[in-house]
């Protein structure tokens, strides 16, 4: 006996189970009748045809019943040849195998298949007395169908055989095969689950025979598994073999002190068994596997994969699979990623806000929205949980079905401890123990105190307390545990809380036994506590709005440890600043409430003082040991008047003074800080000059003196810092004079890229004259035109040589005219308010540009056709009072219908669309500027989402193009419905005035000719207009 290759169906309205096909004389009463309830007592409907009358050909009623069923049981026996009806039947049942797939289980009942496949033996010569006299054409067809139905793997019953036992696996084979035709649903509705398929379909290339392997990578609890099932479920069924191998890290546990090959052999064994399904497979050796599967396709998950040997075993090479094969592997280690050669990574993002709180009201309230009164509250938790799906589905399950009510109480405790019962933690907990000892320690450091801070710094602050602090980031940024996000450390809440957990289960009953204390009330207990030893706590943090008992001058004697303090809570006593350790390293105090740091404060080892906003006029009477320090950020100290001296400062790499406008000078020992490379003076607006010794500051890149009102002159020594980038000079009103080397570097700065040509940034110079058009030059390459600028009419060509401009801002030059060419390299240009502009002598080749011309009422139509005909991936902007006509499909409302002329139409169709916001009082356009556009289409009732936008403006009266890829190839109606919608940041929708289609002619359409892409209006009657 075999069992037969199985082949999903797609969705179908299934009248039957199964159809059975038989000679009725040979096995309706014996063999027939006893399948036929071996299936029913399964659950299993088989189509009966008592009541149809045979005849020569299959009445309709016939056909239907045979395509109305998953599996066609064709059972063959000695005289099923001799009844042109069963011929019939079964040319119909190999008709709807090709067509749809339908499954099909021979079962040759007393009959050798090769006399089927050959028509040979009594099989044969039955045939052959029932082909006398009937048409060739007929024969063929019967022939046909015999050849084609004995080549599948089937059911061989031969005389002797216990046909119970048969019957029984009969019935069980179908049944299993029923079950995995069965239509899953298990993801239907999963918010954001189509997005994250589209973008996975751009990394299998499933239409390559390619061997691809591809890794999942993000951290726990972000939906890779799911993602992984998902893909399973859609593609499983076009590949000869596939498995989902589960959570493998907690399933293939390596023992310590296990022999390598061991592991690999027993790892290759489940590998080939769970793929196989072959019962007691022996594994002598690691070649089976690529043996076995080199020539076959097949679909290999390796779920949760935390070790490289793992791959090792079960897909060490491509070379292993045939051509087609795919290899997914999801892990939160990018490590085994690259050791194992795996170059396509799809990284799991955090889903977007509005995703996240679908997310959690599908769990919470079993729909996509909050229910009324419940909106607040939800955004609430989601904003806590910090988007991370596991935390999304575990809390919505835990607050689904409480009354609002229950909610409001349950919020301040769920602050204190997310994770109500213990589900999360467990996953997460599993990650943590897998560090070693080191790299936990930098967890708890990054948990406790250092999340959110900038990676330099705390690579700085950390390097002597770790063996290799870099390296030790890349391990928890490689495990997922951490990430960068604008240059900070960051970590997700959920893990962030996790670490809070591990400290404070350090000692439970005793706080000042803990290395971190982050609760206000363990901190104001050990603060408070004049006896108790505390020496193993190295790190307190008092957040915002976390007041605790006003200490004693005394309260930090006792930490004789203590290396990091973070005060934003009220009650700590800046007194107690002169028993603070001497090891103190992280200082962050914003609002310091004394004018001058006590007497005995020591700062020999402090690396980062951060003490923005503070009372200080100076920092110390005397001076102090500074060689350490790398960071001081005094901005908004208004009443500081002087800096201490700097000589020893010579590790100093960040000072911050912006705001400090008593600050009337700074110290000549600044020159001292030969590694100051960033240094902000920004509105020190009492600084009238910069000493000569800050050229010995040669490594210094960023100098920024904006709003220095009072500053008369620069120093001639600043061209010694030959390593400077940017410098800063806007709103200082009272510079008259210049180095003559600036003014060479503003002629260099016309002749060439900015940012490229000498070294030197020239920021912005509204003081000299006919050089520069007032022209804000930013580090991420983008220029900005003042308020200043509003009276200029043109701009200079120069700017068309600024080779790697991204941005230009020209909004609210209500006199600027005309552009001229601008470089190909933008990628955004926001001309908003640009009243008098007409003309656009410029093009925009760049396909990723983003165009706002929004309220550039005066453009003339040449500009507009331009403005259409850009073709972008993002979007484009500008004035109009209705949809423009070369919008061959236009709507006075938010949908409109299309007509294809024929079908089929290719694999995708790119259409630009557009929208037109109205003037509505609902539209509250003064408070909600940015909003997503999306567009559904509609096809033969199935619905898709076909693009969703983010557009940074949206004003009424304005038009956005942008551009829709529809994909077509599974269109079967002639009609596509498409219905357009605008969703504000606050999930409010806008009302859309019209809307617009134009087809984009290229592509798979390019072999066409032009009727067979050519689109009717549906309110245009027979009249067709092709959309060119």
């Amino acid at each position: 006996m075999a069992t037969s290759s199985l082949t999903l169906l797609a969705p179908r309205n299934w009248k039957y189970h199964v159809f059975p096909s038989f000679h009725g004389a040979d096995v309706r009463t014996n063999f027939l009748s006893h399948v036929l309830k071996e299936l029913r007592s399964k659950g299993i409907d088989s189509f009966i045809d008592n009541d149809i009358e045979r005849s020569k050909l299959i009445g309709p009623e016939l056909v239907e019943a045979i395509r109305g069923s998953r599996i066609a049981i064709v059972l063959l026996s000695r005289n099923y040849a001799s009844s042109t009806w069963c011929l019939n039947e079964l040319v119909e049942i190999i008709k709807c195998r090709e067509e749809f797939g339908q499954t099909v289980v021979p079962l040759f009942y007393e009959l050798d298949p090769t006399d089927v496949k050959k028509q040979t033996g009594d099989f044969g010569k039955v045939l052959g007395k029932t082909c006398r006299g009937k048409e060739k054409e007929d024969i063929q067809r019967w022939k046909r169908a015999l050849t084609e139905v004995a080549q599948i793997a089937g059911f061989h019953s031969a005389n002797g055989e216990n046909e119970a036992e048969l019957i029984e696996y009969i019935a069980t084979d179908v049944s299993n095969k029923l079950n995995l035709s069965a239509p899953c649903s298990d993801f239907d509705g999963l918010v954001g689950m189509e997005s994250r398929m589209a973008e996975m379909r751009q990394v299998l290339q499933l239409d390559s025979d390619e061997v691809r392997k591809i890794g999942i990578l993000g951290p726990p609890g972000i939906g890779k598994t799911t993602i992984a099932r998902s893909l399973f479920n859609r593609h499983s069924q076009d590949f000869q073999l596939s498995v989902f191998m589960d959570n493998i890290k907690r399933k293939f546990v390596i023992m310590a002190c296990s022999d390598d090959y061991s592991v690999k052999l027993d790892f290759q064994k489940q590998f080939m068994y769970q793929l196989t399904n072959e019962t007691g497979i022996k594994i002598p050796h690691l070649g089976v596997a690529k043996d076995r599967l080199k020539d076959k396709k097949v679909l290999v998950i390796l779920d949760d994969v935390d070790q490289l040997v793992q791959l090792e075993a079960m897909a060490k090479e491509t070379s292993w699979f045939g051509p087609g094969s795919r290899i997914i592997i999801t892990t939160q280690d990018e490590k085994v990623l690259k050791a194992s050669g795996i170059d396509h990574i799809h990284r799991v993002n955090l889903p977007s806000d509005d995703e996240a709180l679908q997310m959690f009201c599908m769990y919470a309230f079993d729909q996509k929205y909050p229910k009324d009164g419940f909106k607040k509250l939800a955004c609430e938790v989601r904003n806590l949980v910090g988007g991370l799906p596991l935390g999304l589905r575990v809390m919505g399950s835990y607050f689904r079905g409480m009354s609002e009510q229950d909610w409001r109480e349950a919020l301040p405790r769920l602050k204190i401890h997310l994770d109500r019962n213990g589900e999360i933690s467990s996953i997460l907990k599993f990650s943590y123990d897998a560090l070693n000892d080191e790299d936990k320690r930098l967890f708890l450091h990054i948990a406790c105190f250092f999340s959110g801070e900038p990676v330099e710094m705390v690579e700085r602050c950390l390097e002597k307390c770790f063996q290799d602090v870099r390296q030790g980031l890349r391990v928890l940024s490689e495990k997922s545990l951490i990430y960068s996000k604008s240059g900070l450390i960051m970590m997700s809440t959920l893990l962030f809380q996790l670490g809070r957990q591990i400290v404070q289960k350090e000692s439970i009953s005793e706080p000042g036994k803990r290395q971190f204390l982050n609760d206000a009330i363990d901190i104001g207990e050990v603060l408070s506590d004049d006896k108790a030893g505390n020496s193993s706590v190295i790190g307190i943090d008092l957040e915002w709005n976390k007041d605790i008992t006003w200490t004693s001058e005394r309260a930090f004697e006792r930490l004789s440890n203590l290396q990091f303090i973070r005060i934003l809570g009220k009650g700590v006593n800046p007194l107690s600043m002169n028993y603070i350790s001497r090891k103190l390293k992280v200082l962050i105090w914003p609002m310091f409430p004394m004018p001058c740091f006590p007497s005995r404060f020591n700062p020999e080892f402090l690396v980062n003082l951060f003490v923005r906003n503070s009372n200080l006029e100076k920092l110390w009477e005397e001076n102090k040991p500074l060689k350490n320090i790398k960071w001081m950020d005094l901005a908004l100290s208004r009443r500081l008047k002087e800096l201490p001296d700097l000589s020893t400062a010579i590790n100093l790499y960040y000072l911050d003074l912006s705001y400090c406008s008593s600050l009337v000078k700074l110290p000549s020992s600044i020159g001292n800080a030969t590694n100051l490379e960033k240094l902000s003076l920004n509105y020190c607006s009492s600084l009238v000059k910069l000493p000569s010794s800050i050229g010995n500051a040669i490594n210094l890149k960023t100098l920024s003196l904006k709003g220095c009102s009072s500053m008369v002159k620069l120093p001639s020594s600043i061209w010694n810092i030959v390593n400077l980038e940017e410098l800063n000079l806007e709103n200082c009103s009272n510079l008259v004079e210049l180095p003559s080397l600036l003014r060479s570097e503003i002629e260099k700065c016309t002749k060439s890229d900015c940012s490229r040509g000498s070294g030197k940034i020239i920021d912005h110079l509204p003081f000299i004259a006919g050089l520069l058009p007032n022209p804000q030059f930013e580090k991420n390459n983008t220029i900005t035109y003042s308020e200043s600028s509003t009276n200029i009419e043109e701009l200079d060509p120069w700017i068309g040589r600024i080779l790697r401009l991204r941005r230009l801002v020209l909004s609210g030059m209500r006199k600027l005219v005309s552009l001229p060419q601008l470089p190909d390299s933008l990628l955004e240009l926001d001309a908003e308010n640009c009243e008098s502009l007409e003309r656009l002598h410029c093009s925009f080749p760049n396909q990723d540009i983003r165009l706002n011309f929004a309220n550039c009422f005066q453009l003339n139509q040449e500009a507009r056709d331009l403005i259409i005909q850009t073709p972008t991936n993002k979007y484009a902007v500008f004035p109009t009072e209705k949809v423009p006509i070369c919008f061959s499909y236009r709507s006075s409302g938010s949908s409109l219908t299309v007509k294809l002329n024929r079908l089929p139409v290719g694999k995708s169709t790119k259409f630009k669309a557009c929208i037109l916001c109205s003037y509505d009082e609902e539209n509250n356009f003064g408070l909600w500027e940015t909003a997503s556009v999306f567009c559904t289409i509609t096809f033969g009732g199935n619905a898709s989402i076909a693009c969703n936008k983010r557009v940074e403006r949206v004003l009424p009266g304005n038009l956005c193009t942008f551009e829709v890829e529809v994909e077509t190839e599974e269109v079967t109606s002639t009609k596509l419905v498409f219905d357009f919608g605008l969703l504000n940041l606050d999930f409010k929708t806008w009302k859309i005035k019209g809307c617009g289609i134009l087809q984009l002619l290229e592509g798979p359409f390019e072999d066409f000719e032009p009727s067979d892409i050519e689109l009717v209006r549906e309110d245009d009657g027979d009249e067709r207009l092709p959309l060119l």
